[in-house]
């Protein structure tokens, strides 16, 4: 039986991907500030703890792992990254995690590593047109993220490489693509546009509007979590270190995104567009490199996904009797 440690399993992300790991047979330890809110433990072992903290570190990280999946960081969706009031948290937090975790990894021999980094690390200068923006891996330098996290992943692939090079560890780095769906956040403020989109429209009444930000005509594209975790799944299993992008290839307008979710709710609502944190005009995933190295690519469609979501968000709204 293989043995691996997910950092970040009480986050979401991290929790379906102790659930596939399980799936496939692995004893699986978990650790995060915090328990998944929606129940989402199934962890054989699961420890409450702050992986900035070197000795909770060393306690996680132990020398009869398999894999390492490090998906703990400080971060969420526009509204919390775009601001700058975070910033200062989103770098140091996230480092620390990295930095730890790596540095334990080598001294306890274990053999292999997954990184998540994320597509905000890509230049702000290739995405200024929403219609054509360039995401292809090849095209990250000269750097130019649009935000400090941002910046982070791109310091903390570059890490996790060195750690390849210098201690033989075998790495293996994907950047996300706006990863959205069952059991993410969709309150608080770190609910990323999907979740937001959807907790909008769910909880707005006929004849009602939901506020967008910025202009609508940001372009983006947008992953279910399931695909998601199936990418890292065979992102491990090949023998490609990346980076490599894990997204989806339909790209759509925010507002266009916001028209969908409206009408797979029946309802009959408009949209008011306000100033707010936008993030690029434009980016989409570039799946060229993956369907070269891994010979698979992400293949549901938005409107699925995004039913699949909006049924889920609309049942947690209801379970609060925040809507009828």
């Amino acid at each position: 039986m293989k043995k691996a440690l997910v950092c970040g399993s009480g986050g979401f992300i991290g929790g379906h991907l102790v659930n596939r790991l399980k799936k496939e047979g692995y004893w699986v330890r978990g650790v995060d500030l915090k328990e998944n809110e929606y129940g989402n433990n199934n962890a054989d072992e699961f420890i409450i703890g702050d992986l900035r903290n070197i000795d909770v570190v060393k306690q996680v990280v132990t020398e009869d792992l398999d894999e390492v999946y490090q998906l703990a960081a400080d971060m969420g969706g526009a509204g919390f990254v775009f601001t700058g009031d975070n910033d200062s948290d989103i770098m140091h937090n996230s480092a620390l995690c990295n930095l730890n975790v790596l540095e334990e990894v080598k001294n306890k021999g274990v053999k292999k590593v997954f990184y998540s980094s994320s597509a905000c690390m890509y230049p702000e200068y290739n995405q200024m047109d929403p219609e054509n923006p360039k995401c292809s891996e090849d095209s990250a330098y000269p750097a130019a993220p649009d935000s400090e996290y941002g910046w982070e992943k791109l310091f903390s692939e570059r890490l996790y490489l060195t750690y390849h090079r210098n201690h033989g560890i075998e790495v293996r780095v994907a950047r996300f693509h706006n990863i959205f769906g069952p059991q993410g956040t969709w309150d608080g403020g770190r609910e990323k546009a999907p979740a937001a989109l959807c907790r909008k429209v769910a909880e707005t009444e006929d004849n009602g509007y939901i506020e967008v930000w910025g202009d609508g005509k940001q372009t983006r594209s947008f992953l279910l979590v399931d695909e998601c975790v199936e990418g890292i799944r065979r992102l491990m299993e090949s023998d490609f270190i990346g980076p490599v992008n894990i997204g989806s290839e339909e790209m759509i307008s925010i507002n266009d995104y916001a028209k969908m979710i409206i009408d797979i709710s029946g309802k009959d609502i408009s949209i008011k567009n306000i100033e707010g944190p936008t993030g690029v005009a434009g980016r989409n995933s570039d799946n060229a490199l993956i369907r070269e190295k891994l010979d698979w690519e992400p293949s549901m469609s938005l409107r699925e996904s995004t039913e699949i979501t909006f049924k889920w968000i609309s049942k947690q709204l209801k379970s609060r009797n925040l809507v009828n």
